[in-house]
């Protein structure tokens, strides 16, 4: 509902509360589930998305329309992202992360302690990216973002886009080699 968005955000502008809290109650589940892969942390992607809305409020007159209302937000929610892994210090807390349920029939006490090493090792590994890189591996293939829309995002050149999904990609598979 793209263009609903833009009628809704067109409203928002002009002070209607109720099509802001619409716009909020569609596009936050996806806001949060990005804003939680690239930081790690679910209570820093409940901030970093909050304060994204607050500041998307106070600069909907600004929204010209020009992209999508959802891109407006990404690249709202990314920079907000991207200014908190700038400013931490450079031990992630890993233990944050939720490990994945595996099915029943393959939860051996094993092999949890196998996809356990692994998913630690993928966090560290993640961790040691660049924030730049990290936002548009995240874009890319978590969220399935083409590179255009990840360029209009993070608001770099396409080509710069793919260069960092790629440095990104060599970087996590050099360092989960030990776990193909």
């Amino acid at each position: 509902m793209p263009g609903d968005d833009e009628l809704l955000a067109v409203r928002a502008a002009e002070g209607d509360e109720d099509a802001f809290e619409a716009l909020v109650r569609r596009h936050a589940p996806g806001l949060l589930r990005l804003a939680g892969r690239m930081l790690g942390s679910q209570s820093e992607a409940e901030d970093a998305v909050q304060d994204a809305f607050v500041s998307a409020w106070r600069r909907l007159p600004e929204f010209s329309g020009r992209s999508a209302f959802t891109t407006w937000m990404h690249r709202i929610v990314v920079n907000r992202c991207l200014n908190m892994l700038r400013s931490r210090r450079p031990v992630t807390d890993l233990d944050s992360v939720p490990e994945p349920v595996a099915p029943d029939h393959v939860a051996s006490p094993a092999r949890a302690a196998e996809s356990h090493a692994a998913a630690a090792e993928l966090g560290r590994a993640l961790s040691a990216l660049s924030p730049e890189q990290r936002v548009c591996w995240v874009l890319r293939e978590l969220e399935g973002l083409s590179y255009e829309t990840i360029a209009e995002t993070v608001g770099i050149s396409s080509e710069a886009a793919r260069g960092r999904v790629f440095r990104a990609r060599r970087c996590l598979t050099e360092a989960m080699t030990a776990w193909r």
